[in-house]
Parts: structure tokens; sequence; C-alpha cells
């Protein structure tokens, strides 16, 4: 989930034009060769390793926040995850069905980004890991880590080329994760193709409920970067946005967002979603 390069590993507070900020933001851009699926395949994928993974190492926090143990990620269990990756990688996911591809594009690219930051932990965030050339750190997203049918992949393939594009929907949004405190929750469980609308619906309304996607400052209404920088996911305008945050807001904060008709600022932390448990560098 790459975001713009301007800001600091650590909680950021921006203020200016929010279209400079969205101007750095990847875009949406097709990857036409990814569209070809079959609709009448009945073809499941097998997830189980990847929730296994999950429900041993993602802790809820009291924020609302879950993290990740990377400290704790056992020998075997970087064995299971390497397979699994490689496994997913051998699918012709070209001939499954639209419901079974995206749970199998957001479980990789969750995954994938979980194998990068466990291989280079411990960093204090995913923005110091470098796959290039190590000269300069910008994240892991632009490099082609993974082969699939034949194409070479990055996470921003999977995310700006396939994911975005192609299903244009914004819950995308909740779910594919960035190892960071700011970023919607890594869920304890594997999405799959049978119930990923149902459990994208709760990831929304998880991630709109918590201070780190909406909150207030002396009055002024304070949302996640995520909503500035991918604005024409969210209707396009300040009142796109508010109106997807009534959708899955619950009652109290529904009643606040009822009147509002701007947003003030937006804030995105980059910090390292490790648990309390991992040693401190």
């Amino acid at each position: 989930m790459k975001r713009i390069l301007l800001l600091t590993p650590c909680l950021v507070l921006l203020t200016g034009s929010f279209w400079f900020e969205a101007l750095f933001a990847p875009k949406s851009e097709l990857w036409p060769r990814w569209e070809k699926h079959d609709p009448q395949s009945t073809a499941t994928i097998d997830h189980a390793a990847w929730n296994s993974i999950l429900k041993s190492y993602v802790r809820p926090g009291p924020d609302g926040v879950n993290r990740f143990a990377y400290s704790r990620v056992s020998a075997a269990d970087m064995k299971n995850l390497d397979a699994y990756i490689d496994r997913l990688a051998a699918l012709p996911i070209s001939t499954f069905n639209r419901q079974e591809q995206f749970a199998y594009w957001i479980n990789l690219y969750n995954a994938l980004t979980i194998q990068v930051v466990a291989t280079h932990y411990p960093v204090g965030s995913i923005r110091e890991i470098d796959l290039k050339d190590g000269s300069s750190s910008d994240g892991p997203w632009e490099p082609k880590i993974l082969e699939i049918e034949g194409e070479k992949i990055s996470l921003n393939d999977i995310e700006h080329r396939i994911l975005r594009p192609i299903w244009q929907d914004p819950r995308i949004h909740y779910a594919v994760n960035c190892a960071s405190i700011g970023c919607p929750n890594l869920r304890r469980d594997a999405y799959v193709g049978e119930t990923v609308n149902r459990v994208l619906e709760s990831a929304a309304r998880d991630f709109v409920n918590n201070s780190r996607a909406v909150s207030f400052d002396d009055g002024d209404l304070i949302v996640s970067s995520i909503y500035i920088w991918f604005r024409p996911d969210f209707g396009g305008s300040d009142d796109g946005i508010l109106a997807h945050l009534r959708r899955y807001a619950g009652p109290t904060l529904k009643a606040k967002l009822a009147q509002r008709e701007s947003i003030a600022d937006h804030r995105y932390d980059w910090g390292l979603n490790g648990t309390d448990l991992d040693p401190q560098r």
C-alpha cells in the first residue's frame, strides 16, 4: 500500500493543499492482462497456511490496532509463508472466477508484505526497507518481487494496477496492509472468495470507527491520509469521503459527522505495526 514519499516514518500531521498530497500517490492504472477470468469456474484457492500464520502472530491491541509479532516468527513458519507465496504464484490465476481472484490478490499482497518486513526485521518502518540497491530507503513497493503467469509483479502492481482498477472498490484500502500503525488492520484470518465482500464490509466498519480513520481536534475533522491520497476512490471530493464515512460510522460517530461539510486535515502513522513484545532497536 504505497503512499506518498514526503512523509516521515512516524506520526504526521500534514496541512496545506490536499490535491498536492494526492499528486504523489500512485494512480489507479489498469494492467489489462489481469482482467482475464472465468465466471463459470467453481475452483477455490486454499489459504489455510496464510490463515494459520495470521492467527499465530497477529495480536489485537486495546487501541483497536492489530499488530504482528515479527520477532517471534519461527523458522518453520517463515518456510510455510514462503511456500504459500510460491504456491499462489504458481497458480493459473486467470482461470479462476472474480471472487477467488479478489481474495487471492489481497492475501498475496499482505503475505508478501509480511515476508518482506519479517526478512528485514528489525526496522522502525516499512519505508526503511529498500529492495533495489540499498542506496536510499523509499519502501519495497516498486521492485518486481514475484513472477505470476510469466509476468514480473510488484506490490504496487497488485494494488494500483490490478486490485483498484479492476474491482473499483474503495474497501480495497481496508484490506491491503502496509505494515504500519496508520493502515487499516491486518486481519487475523485470510480472505476467501466465498466471503470476501462480507469481510470487507466488516473491515470498513472497523477502520472507520477507529481514531486512525476519523478524529476531532478542537472541533476540526481530521481523517486518515488514505482518504486524501486516494480521494478518487472515495468519490473525488470531501462530500464523497464524508458520505463514505457516514455509511460505515457507528451511531455516535455518524451523529458527529451529520453536519460536516468539509475536512480540516489528515494524519497517518508510518510506525511499524509490530507488537510490544518485539525488541526495540
